[in-house]
């Protein structure tokens, strides 16, 4: 059964269809399978419906409109531009500055395909006129917006905080470190690679050009700010949270810069709306996909056909790594986090994994995979949106799948890196 949904599912994403259908497609042939007919499809529909009922995927709705209002009005401008004039000036520091507002952009969107648009848009001309590659500069794009997925807020982390019912509010501080690591490894890179190729700095800008941007940045910056202090400060909850980040991105963008007036109010309902129904789509089919497998024991017969039961913690994270990376080189990170996370539940509860470091470490390989050839969804948003043909895309991934996958195993192995920010902030 499990080779035959596997087979169904991939075979429909190689003939064109949008991930949602194989999802609902490989889900009711199981249904089909296991109870010989649709005579009890009641079922079902509870278990779909049952996995959009957690009140803190509203979160979810909350920040896609927060990106959009965001990308569609001038606080990505602004904050890049805060960016380039600290560090546009040394060596690589265009390319550095475009790994930096991708890790701002990500505290105030927590979208990977949010932050391609609205970092890519700005910086690649910038990247090209500068003298560095096209391939160097989409890859650098498309790896660097992986950032955004781990820095809060997170829309993988709110979906795996729901289905493994973790703290999410503890899974956002965890992503920090993590974030700011590849960050510095991206930056290193950056560097090397601007020396090598003798890419010419830029100039550099005056204290009061500094000052002036600065100064223009700081409404956007307290995006991060009222969402991390706000819920670590005890004032609202990670979904209260997202709603007041909604209210701040409106004022801000129809109020204090006047970037958007009310006819731009129904491209953006209409946009958040698409995506919100796609993802709630993938979430209530995912649960439903979920149960069924569950039902048919194929998590059991899966990690049993690896020994998985004989691993130790180490071996079990790794399993994870390796799985949830291959899976989203493939499919959708959503739906991989929804069908992968309770096929290895028993595993990290039999070894006693914190589930915290087990998010991160799952968040960050969906976050590798959607950015790695050959159907990760960065890579044909970025074609979509720059216009690029699929190799020129892919074909200076190679050396940040690297830096990504160095710093997967440095998480397995150095569980602190995520887990000392948690601890602190959620000491006794």
């Amino acid at each position: 059964m499990a080779m035959t949904l596997m087979l169904i599912m991939i075979v429909m994403l190689l003939i064109g269809f949008p991930m949602m259908i194989p999802l609902i497609t490989a889900a009711l042939t199981g249904f089909y399978m296991m109870f010989g007919g649709m005579g009890q499809m009641d079922t079902f529909i509870q278990q779909v419906l049952g996995g959009i009922r957690p009140a803190s995927l509203i979160a979810v709705p909350m920040f896609i409109l927060a990106a959009d209002i965001m990308t569609r009005g001038h606080s990505a401008n602004r904050l890049i531009d805060m960016v380039m004039t600290f560090i546009g000036h040394i060596r690589g520091g265009l390319a550095i500055s475009t790994a930096a507002s991708c890790t701002l952009f990500g505290a105030v969107s927590g979208s990977t395909q949010a932050t391609v648009v609205a970092v890519g848009s700005t910086l690649r001309p910038k990247l090209l006129k500068a003298g560095y590659s096209d391939s160097f500069s989409l890859a650098l794009i498309i790896n660097s917006s992986d950032i955004a997925f781990l820095i809060p807020p997170s829309i993988g982390m709110i979906i795996y905080g729901v289905i493994s019912e973790t703290s999410i509010a503890e899974l956002f501080i965890a992503g920090v470190g993590p974030g700011l690591m590849i960050l510095m490894f991206f930056s290193l890179y950056c560097l090397a690679y601007a020396t090598i190729n003798k890419v010419p700095t830029e100039e550099r800008a005056n204290w009061s050009e500094r000052f002036d941007a600065a100064k223009s940045a700081i409404w956007p910056l307290m995006f991060p700010v009222i969402i991390v202090g706000g819920i670590y400060g005890g004032i609202f909850s990670p979904t209260e949270a997202a709603a007041v980040c909604v209210l701040y991105a409106v004022f801000l963008e129809f109020i204090v810069f006047r970037s958007l007036g009310s006819k731009d109010i129904y491209a953006i309902a209409k946009s958040t709306g698409l995506i919100t129904a796609v993802v709630f789509i993938l979430v209530g089919v995912g649960n439903g996909f979920s149960w069924i497998i569950s039902f048919a024991q194929i998590p059991q017969m899966i990690l049993e056909a690896v020994g998985i039961d004989e691993m130790g913690p180490l071996g079990v994270l790794a399993s994870i790594s390796v799985a949830f990376f291959i899976a989203c080189m493939f499919v959708d990170p959503i739906v991989v986090i929804l069908v992968l996370t309770p096929i290895f539940a028993p595993a990290i509860e039999a070894t006693n994994l914190d589930p915290v470091h087990v998010g991160i470490i799952i968040t960050l390989q969906v976050a590798i995979g959607s950015a790695t050839p050959p159907f990760g969804c960065d890579i044909f948003t970025a074609i979509a949106i720059f216009k690029k043909p699929y190799w020129e895309v892919v074909r200076g991934t190679g050396p940040f799948i690297a830096i990504l996958l160095l710093s997967a195993a440095l998480l397995v192995v150095f569980p602190e890196i995520a887990l000392f920010l948690r601890d602190i902030a959620f000491a006794e």
